[in-house]
């Protein structure tokens, strides 16, 4: 690893063996294309993303619209990744957000971003854990008849996150890939029987594919799912957009894994560009797939009730595949969430790895800065993650808070809420690096690395501010809890500690200071 030099101030940062002086490394090589995608779009948790989030776009947000709600967040995200992955062809870091940022919009917002991203990451592990925790103790009971305490199958889940990101990336790719398989094959079989058995009963139900549509709110009368009477249902577009936005969190990770990737220049811009817009195409398809299948009309009814709503998942698998699709699609609606935590819990170990190897905060780059000398993983980082993932389980659990609603639903706003700033940053950090700092103007382009990053930032924009504006609702009876409350203040909170530190060693420390956000790998392999 050497540092870019884009600034002649600059020191070079050199990487070393474990034990060694210097900045260590990740291993090199370690995994590929596939292994990066794995990982990349395991953090979406598409099964998850589906019963989870469609319902609410359904029934509370854009109506039998939803899927194109995910169509227009497939465009924004698409036009963000563009710049996305230009900058990543240039500048290769664990820390994706933070060095591109830094390379960007300077050191000082570069810190902050990536304090706000390693927040995002450490608290998302958690959150997943408690929808892990929910699915797997209501699957084991309908499947054995016995109700265990959540905190048991969290605290696994904990445990073994801890033990597959002590060694080589590669087996956690491994296990991600094999897991994200049987859950994309498992909604594929679902949209695929819809398809077979030509199509719902109310048709193709086409215009929930106009993109138009997607900007509308509901506003119907549909009949009572007990078939007695109609219900007037009404919706905002607001709520359905966010949904959907919500359900590609963590596609940018792929840029994160560049160091331990096999020729990063060239693989980390596809894998880019693949999960977000592969992401976006299943999405949209297997969310229409299952309003066509369910009936729009029934599709509304159903997401008025938690009890119901999964029903417009589970109700078209019933009736074409049986009862055995339905008790698979549980099953991996609980190792889905496990995929997806694991993935960040590596997101969540990068990123600590990557903020201490600079060693902004000294004796950092001894502890949570070092690499396993065998297996060249983050270990003592993820470690450290796992500690701070279990103390966050413990006090939900002795608090008393439902797993679901308490820990999943408010981890994940929080770290949402956090995320979609840097995101907006990072957008905007494109056009500076480009277009304002002039960096590799044989890459520069009027579109890739101005219009489109630009677009994207201010559709980022756009997402965090329907985030402020449906955040209670997205909370549901968690709303008046002190830790929803307390969002704005922790976001605020970490993102000022970034900007407080940077400039402590920008008077104190200069040569701290130089090396923030410039530990990226060599452009030379």
């Amino acid at each position: 690893m050497s540092e870019i030099d884009d600034y002649p101030r600059t020191a070079p940062v050199t990487a070393a063996p474990d034990g060694a002086p210097g900045v260590q490394r990740l291993k090199r090589d370690a995994v590929g294309l596939v292994g990066v995608l794995f990982m990349a779009v395991a953090t979406a948790a598409p099964i998850t993303a589906m019963v989870g989030n469609v319902p609410i776009a359904i029934g509370f947000g854009n109506g039998a619209a939803a899927p194109a709600g995910y169509l227009i967040a497939t465009i924004v995200l698409g036009l963000f990744s563009v710049g996305y992955a230009a900058m990543s062809k240039h500048i290769t870091a664990t820390g994706a957000f933070y060095g591109y940022i830094s390379h960007g919009l300077g050191r000082v917002v570069g810190l902050s971003a990536g304090f706000l991203t390693m927040l995002a990451y450490v608290v998302f592990e958690p959150a997943l854990v408690g929808i892990f925790a929910f699915f797997s103790r209501d699957l084991f009971t309908s499947l054995f008849g016995v109700k265990l305490p959540w905190l048991m199958f969290a605290v696994a889940m904990i445990v073994a996150n801890a033990v597959l990101t002590y060694f080589d990336v590669n087996l956690a790719a491994k296990v991600l890939g094999g897991l994200l398989v049987t859950e994309i094959v498992m909604l594929t079989l679902m949209a695929g029987s819809v398809v077979v058995s030509g199509g719902g009963p109310e048709g193709w139900s086409l215009g929930s594919l106009n993109p138009i549509n997607g900007l509308k709110g509901l506003n119907a009368v549909v009949p009572n799912v007990n078939g007695v009477g109609t219900m007037a249902v009404v919706g905002s577009a607001g709520v359905g957009l966010f949904f959907a936005f919500w359900s590609w969190v963590g596609f940018e990770s792929s840029a994160m894994y560049g160091e331990e990737s096999k020729n990063p220049k060239k693989i980390i811009p596809i894998a880019i560009m693949s999960s977000v817009l592969g992401i976006g195409a299943f999405y949209v398809v297997v969310s229409w797939l299952a309003i066509v299948g369910t009936g729009p009309a029934k599709a509304i009814a159903l997401a008025q009730d938690t009890n119901t709503a999964g029903e417009i998942f589970f109700g078209p698998v019933r009736d074409h595949l049986g009862g055995w699709a339905v008790t698979m699609f549980q099953i991996l609606l609980a190792t889905g969430s496990y995929a997806c935590g694991m993935a960040f819990h590596n997101c969540a170990a990068r990123y600590i790895y990557a903020i201490g190897r600079e060693d902004i905060i000294p004796g950092t780059a001894k502890t949570v800065g070092r690499t396993h000398h065998i297996h060249g993983s983050p270990h003592v980082a993820s470690f450290v993650q796992s500690g701070l993932a279990l103390l966050i389980v413990v006090w939900f659990a002795v608090s008393g808070r439902d797993p679901y609603s308490g820990l999943y639903g408010l981890g994940a706003l929080l770290g949402t809420a956090a995320i979609l700033i840097v995101q907006a940053l990072a957008a905007f950090s494109v056009v500076s690096y480009f277009h304002v700092r002039k960096q590799h103007p044989e890459t520069a382009h009027w579109f890739r690395t101005l219009v489109a990053p630009g677009l994207g930032g201010v559709g980022m924009l756009y997402v965090i501010y329907l985030l402020i504006k449906n955040a209670s609702f997205a909370a549901g009876t968690a709303s008046e809890d002190i830790v929803f409350t307390s969002i704005p203040y922790v976001v605020g909170t970490t993102a000022t500690v970034g900007i407080v530190i940077a400039l402590v060693l920008r008077a104190r420390s200069p040569q701290r200071y130089d090396r923030l956000g410039r530990v990226v790998l060599d452009d030379e392999r």
